[in-house]
């Protein structure tokens, strides 16, 4: 009897060794302010799922799909599946930008689908907590708790799990936003600046997003408009270093008018990128974009 005792721990320790051994090794991303959740399906169907989800909700229109691995692929370097999702829902951004025009340049919305090292499957997002500690008065907005909710309810009818947010309480107002004052009218500074885009043969220009003229009413939004654009040679590397950065990619950059009539040109600083994701060995690469994006700014306001 006392012998059957101990086959039988044995067997029960043996198992539950082989148990431990089998488990899944989930790392979940540190990036401040970044929510998240991890999938229960493969990377095709989660994103698949995530796009059906926006798709069949009629306030929402998708503004750009981009497949950050694609890309990668079309400059023959290798990037584990990340794609990233851009939609938008005037009614509920505009209050955003309403109590902060620079919120814009964190609008619309986007949500990240990516594959880590460990086949685990994720979809991210910039939680609203960190849009409300980056942009100065966007946590008064009415509609702040709505988007709350539907960011994490399209996340967790995309992968059947629970939405976690990491902490938003480093970030600080305006922090990693470059502001530019332009010497020229806002229609002038635009389209100085998507010609500057356009002309450039490294770029390439995703999307476009009037956010005055997607308002409910235009006249409750003084003039904003964003630009989306990228260079997979640049931002593919950042990426292999550090996944997460693909939610803050491709660049982005705003040109806003305020109620004086100044205009300004908004960007990310790309060393921002570097603090927020934990980017390593990428300094120099960095400092390309920052003297690129610097370049791209000045062309527009003179």
């Amino acid at each position: 009897m006392k012998k059957l005792l101990i086959l039988a721990l044995a067997i029960t320790t043996f198992a539950c060794s082989n148990d431990d051994n089998n488990a899944q090794v989930i790392n979940n991303p540190q990036t401040p302010g970044l929510a998240y959740a991890v999938s229960d399906s493969d990377f095709t169907t989660t994103y698949s799922l995530l796009r059906s989800e926006l798709q069949a909700n009629p306030n929402i229109s998708i503004i750009a799909e981009v497949n950050h691995t694609a890309n990668a692929e079309s400059i023959d370097k290798d990037l584990r599946n990340t794609r990233v999702i851009f939609f938008g829902n005037p009614a509920l951004g505009t209050p955003l930008m309403q109590q902060n025009q620079l919120a814009g340049l964190d609008l619309p919305q986007k949500m990240l689908v990516y594959q880590d090292s460990d086949n685990n499957v994720f979809v991210s997002y910039n939680g609203t907590e960190y849009l409300a500690a980056r942009h100065s008065g966007v946590g008064g907005a009415q509609t702040l708790q709505q988007i709350k909710s539907a960011l994490a309810n399209f996340t967790e009818s995309a992968t059947n799990g629970n939405v976690s947010e990491n902490s938003s309480s480093g970030i600080t107002n305006k922090q990693g936003i470059i502001t530019l004052v332009s010497n020229n009218d806002f229609n002038s500074t635009y389209n100085n600046l998507r010609n500057a885009v356009v002309d450039n043969a490294a770029l390439t220009l995703f999307a476009e997003l009037n956010h005055q003229e997607n308002a409910p009413n235009e006249e409750d939004l003084n003039p904003t408009r964003v630009i989306i654009f990228g260079n997979p040679e640049l931002g593919t590397p950042l990426m292999q270093n550090a996944q997460t950065t693909a939610i803050d990619l491709p660049q982005k950059m705003l040109v806003w008018q305020e109620e004086d009539g100044q205009v300004n040109i908004s960007y990310n600083d790309p060393i921002f990128f570097k603090e927020r994701h934990g980017i390593t060995n990428n300094d120099e690469r960095l400092g390309q974009i920052k003297s690129a994006l610097n370049n791209l700014a000045i062309d527009a306001a003179n």
